[in-house]
């Protein structure tokens, strides 16, 4: 074959028609090695798709997640790419699976690459495709399954660019740990927090955490640098029980109606600075109604001629680290729930804004914070495209990692995706799912190589 194609290049006469020569590069790419090559690269393919659609597969949803299903599934993966691990069960029934691949410098600051094993649940009946069949279409390329964006396919793809990195006989200078956790999806109280706070934890010197981030329905990747924190919020409102025919001023509805419209008015002008692009969603604060509770239960429903005496309503807020959150507990105090109103409030939780070191809880996005720095030429250098960061807009379980003082990165590497997360026919395509996983293979082997400069190399980059 090499033979013809020098033939060409020696005989290259103006009588040497391009059809000849588009013949012979026809005749090149269909040779045995090039046809063992394609087919190579499309069973290794295959290959990880089915990794992936065989752990979508495992329901793990609440309120009865197969947690030990999914457990014995990493481990098996863990096993043939001849990774450390262990099951820590902080609470009985929820494992957590950790992961280790050893570095050759033990005692330089590890990685933590976090995901959870959890999702939420799912309404059959509203999918086009059953939410745990992880069904390919063959004409998208779209794999559906609920937790295929939220956030199974980050596990995965941490493991599967180990395994492209080992073939490649790449050896991780630092310690890289994989943590598979239970229970974000309600909190994580019982996965991230636990683990966060435990000797295990502490004895792993970890330097650095990359968590989950959100599809990006353009060509840029997000990445998140913080997170807005929950605050669950009940106003109570009381008054004196009345005729239904009666109107007296101060009735529990009247008055908890007042503080509803005061919340909506606040509500609409945060969501007035998304609309108008002056502030990206992460950066507002939401509040959102989530129930209300009133009335007076009757066999049939509610009594009609009766006022009642007492009515709540809930809110689900949410705060980003960079607000005055004293101006927004006087204005809760004062304007949605004042007591000259007959209305009292109370916080169902309500998350700090700062970590144990009394600080905002951001992870540094700038030259400040080598990690960011690593992370942006990694995704550069795999020919990725990154948007501005930002701060996630609901709760991930890299708070707990945050509250610690450490650096904490939110990042799912979904580019031309719609955010579908918690929502129905949630899908991630196939080929955006293997473009992840080349993008964790740069950034694993830049934040296991790294080396910190020392102090003179320091002072020569101030200079």
């Amino acid at each position: 074959m090499m033979r013809v194609y020098q033939w060409l290049q020696s005989h290259h006469h103006h009588h040497l028609s391009a059809a000849l020569m588009a013949v012979a590069i026809v005749v090149l790419l269909l040779s045995p090695a090039a046809i063992v090559a394609v087919e190579d690269e499309n069973s290794n393919s295959r290959s990880i798709i089915s990794r992936f659609q065989e752990y979508l597969r495992i329901n793990t949803a609440h309120p009865n997640p197969s947690y030990n299903e999914a457990a014995d599934f990493i481990t098996s993966e863990a096993k043939s790419l001849s990774l450390d691990s262990q099951i820590l069960e902080f609470v009985k029934g929820k494992p957590l699976v950790l992961l280790k691949w050893a570095g050759e410098n033990p005692s330089l600051p590890s990685i933590l690459l976090n995901s959870h094993t959890d999702v939420v649940p799912a309404e059959f009946h509203k999918w086009d495709h059953p939410p745990f069949d992880a069904h390919l279409d063959p004409s998208s390329g779209h794999i559906y399954a609920r937790g295929s964006q939220d956030m199974k396919c980050v596990g995965l793809q941490y493991l599967e660019a180990i395994r492209n990195l080992q073939s490649s006989g790449f050896r991780p200078l630092r310690t890289v740990y994989l943590s598979f956790v239970p229970d974000e999806e309600i909190g994580g109280h019982d996965g991230a927090e636990k683990f966060a706070g435990s000797d295990t934890f502490k004895s792993m010197n970890v330097g650095v955490v990359l968590d989950e981030g959100l599809a990006s329905p353009t060509e840029n990747y997000r990445l998140f640098y913080g997170e807005r924190c929950p605050w669950w919020l009940v106003l109570k409102a009381t008054g004196a029980p009345g005729h239904g025919a009666k109107l007296y001023d101060n009735t529990a509805m009247e008055n908890l109606l007042k503080s509803i419209e005061t919340v909506r008015r606040f509500r609409a002008a945060q969501f007035d600075l998304v609309k108008a692009g002056h502030k990206a969603e992460g950066e507002v604060i939401s509040v959102n109604m989530v129930f209300l509770k009133a009335g007076t239960p009757s066999p049939t429903g509610f009594v009609m001629n009766l006022q009642p005496s007492e009515a709540q309503a809930g809110f689900d807020i949410r705060v980003p680290p960079t607000a005055d959150v004293v101006s927004l507990e006087r204005r809760i105090a004062e304007e949605w729930a004042p007591a000259t109103r007959n209305m009292t409030f109370e916080f169902k939780q309500k998350g700090s804004i700062y970590d144990k070191f009394g600080k905002q809880i951001l992870t540094a996005f700038d030259s400040s914070n080598p990690w960011w720095v690593l992370l942006e030429d990694a995704i550069k250098s795999a020919n990725g495209e990154l948007g501005k960061p930002e701060i996630f807009p609901a709760s991930t379980d890299a708070r707990y990692f945050r509250e610690l003082g450490l650096p904490a990165i939110g990042f799912s590497p979904m580019a031309n995706t719609p955010i579908l997360l918690h929502d129905h026919n949630e899908f991630l395509n196939k080929n955006e799912y293997l473009r992840g996983i080349h993008i964790y293979e740069s950034i694993i082997k830049a934040y296991a190589s790294y080396v910190e400069p020392t102090k003179d190399e320091d002072s020569r980059a101030e200079l």
